[in-house]
């Protein structure tokens, strides 16, 4: 699979999304299992409830990361150019990453910047793939 060497580090950042979907997916049963949540029930919306706000934040990193596998697909089969690739694609990543952490601690202003940061890595992907057709 020689012509996945150039995206190695795109494949590191799909498998560390993985990874964070984990924890982030530990985290909501942990702090459930914690609030004593029956299974099954609705959970209040509330941002103060930590528990809420665990669990929008696996919902909300849930929503993106079809997008963001469907183009990375489209990007790598298009040859497009890795390290800008490799680049949009740790973007995305930091952007998640930073947007489960503000989720976690209820700051709302920086959790707002994480998920466009996110989003930047996403639209980032998508130019990559197509500047490849050309």
């Amino acid at each position: 699979m020689e012509f996945i060497e150039p995206y190695k580090i795109t494949v590191l950042v799909m498998g560390l999304s993985g990874l964070t979907f984990f924890v982030q997916l530990l985290v909501a049963d942990i702090v459930a299992i914690k609030s004593r949540h029956i299974p099954g029930y609705p959970i209040e919306p509330n941002h103060k409830d930590l528990h809420f706000r665990s669990t929008r934040a696996l919902s909300n990193t849930n929503e993106s990361v079809a997008i963001f596998i469907l183009l990375v697909c489209f990007s790598i089969l298009s040859s497009a150019n890795a390290n800008l690739l490799n680049i949009s694609a740790t973007v995305y990543l930091v952007g998640r990453v930073g947007h489960m952490l503000c989720y976690y601690a209820n700051l709302k202003l920086l959790r707002s910047i994480s998920f466009g940061v996110s989003l930047l890595g996403l639209a980032a992907i998508f130019i990559v793939g197509i500047i490849g057709w050309f």
